[in-house]
């Protein structure tokens, strides 16, 4: 009865409603999970989520993913679950009011309610502060879908309510099959107008998708209304038309959240693993997307002076040459500079000894506080610190052979440390030798102190 009662109070049960006249990417949506494709790990038979969609035992959810990965398919799918209802909302136009209203709803009816927030990344904290209480009661099933790492966008008291739902874009076989269905579907798709499509056409466009479905679509639909307005509409859809209406393929970055960091990630680690072909398409990445010219030259400064090091010198002068000339230039000049630098850097001998030997000092620094300078290093500015014995048997480096004065530097207590240890790579084999002369030189004057 109260069941009969909640579907009187609520006869316009939010569905998903498809106007003929819509995109084809949504009359193309599944009807069932067995139709959709390309996720089987998420909600294919067998699966965690499929399991607990069968039961009843439904999470609140994160739906994360690039775009047309079927975030909002699985949304209205799960709202087709027994007892189930959903409020869908945008948080590029709902705010607290819009949230409030939703929640407010959903006490008034024994329906589970799914609570679907597309680009949920976009509600601010007090928003979904709003959320927060409601979802642990359960008084909604929060399902959100978002384009960004949740955890760098969704509040963490929030998230740790929610199951997170990882998407992955849809390779082109997976591509290929949607547009085949829409291809031949007379009912909801372009079958109606009994077109051929010559070989090389679908594979085209899955390929130009860049694995968004939705895109996929779209680039069909508009490929086949260029075809049917053409002069030749009874001929074979080319891929020439493909390529007229795809246009240039915007790629999937963002400045500041995870896509960003992936790529620049991948960037330095080409570089460091001496791979200048993967360093170079990484760049072009950045580049392609938009990415600030001078955080790459800020990257490639700080590669030049941690990973390549005393192995050879030159690095760091052309990684700051090259700063200064992106910053002179701007783009697309300052693309140029930044791949002579990148593949320089990335064949350059590599050494991380200076920047390890930093990172033991630090640590021996932290551990053993402040030990006194030793007196001849001190500076005596006064007559008393002179008389003190500040600066007493301090010997200028210039009148001592070779530079080298056999004096022990470091504090008394860290005498035998040793923190840098050159590399036999590059210009530092050089200094590692030199390097070991000057210690065995300093051992010998100084036989009382352990080796260092």
């Amino acid at each position: 009865m109260a069941d009969d009662q909640s579907l009187e109070m609520f006869p316009d049960r939010p569905r998903k409603q498809v106007d003929a006249r819509a995109p084809l990417a949504d009359r193309m949506r599944p009807r069932d999970f067995d139709e959709m494709i390309g996720q089987e790990g998420v909600v294919g038979r067998g699966s965690a989520l499929r399991g607990m969609i069968e039961t009843g035992a439904l999470p609140s959810l994160i739906l994360w993913g690039p775009p047309g990965s079927g975030k909002t398919t699985l949304a209205w799918l799960l709202a087709e679950t027994p007892d189930t209802r959903i409020e869908p909302l945008s948080a590029v136009l709902a705010g607290v009011k819009e949230i409030r209203a939703a929640v407010d709803t959903a006490r008034r009816t024994t329906l589970r309610t799914l609570l679907f927030i597309d680009e949920i990344h976009r509600l601010n904290r007090a928003q979904q502060d709003v959320l927060l209480p409601h979802v642990e009661a359960g008084t909604v099933t929060l399902v959100g879908a978002t384009t960004e790492n949740p955890s760098f966008t969704v509040n963490a008291p929030l998230l740790s309510r929610c199951r997170v739902v990882t998407l992955s874009p849809l390779d082109e076989d997976t591509l290929l099959v949607l547009l085949e269905r829409a291809g031949r579907d007379v009912e909801r798709g372009l079958g109606k107008h009994g077109l051929e499509f010559e070989s090389d056409t679908l594979p085209a466009i899955a390929t130009a998708a860049d694995g968004d479905a939705r895109r996929a679509l779209g680039i069909l639909e508009a490929t086949v209304a260029a075809h049917r307005s053409s002069g030749t509409p009874d001929a074979s859809v080319s891929p020439e038309t493909v390529r007229e209406v795809a246009g240039r393929r915007v790629l999937i970055h963002d400045r500041d959240r995870e896509e960003h960091y992936n790529v620049a990630s991948a960037f330095i680690k080409s570089l460091r693993a001496s791979d200048p072909d993967a360093a170079v398409y990484y760049l072009a990445r950045m580049i392609v997307a938009g990415e600030d010219p001078l955080f790459i030259a800020r990257r490639l400064l700080i590669f030049a002076s941690e990973d390549i090091g005393n192995a050879d010198p030159a690095a760091l002068p052309l990684a700051n040459a090259t700063y200064q000339a992106v910053d002179r230039l701007g783009m697309p000049e300052g693309r140029i500079p930044l791949a002579q630098a990148t593949t320089y850097l990335a064949c350059a001998p590599r050494s991380n000894a200076a920047y390890v030997a930093l990172g033991r000092a630090i640590a021996c620094v932290e551990q053993t506080g402040s030990p006194p300078v030793p007196m001849h290093l001190r500076n005596a500015p006064t007559k008393l610190m002179g008389e003190l014995g500040y600066g007493e048997g301090y010997r200028y480096p210039h009148d001592e052979p070779d530079t080298v004065v056999e004096a022990v530097n470091l504090p008394e207590q860290l005498a035998h440390e040793r923190f840098y240890e050159p590399t036999d790579r590059g210009v530092e084999t050089e200094i590692a030798a030199r390097l070991e002369r000057f210690r065995a030189r300093r051992n010998a004057a100084n036989e009382d102190t352990d080796s260092f």
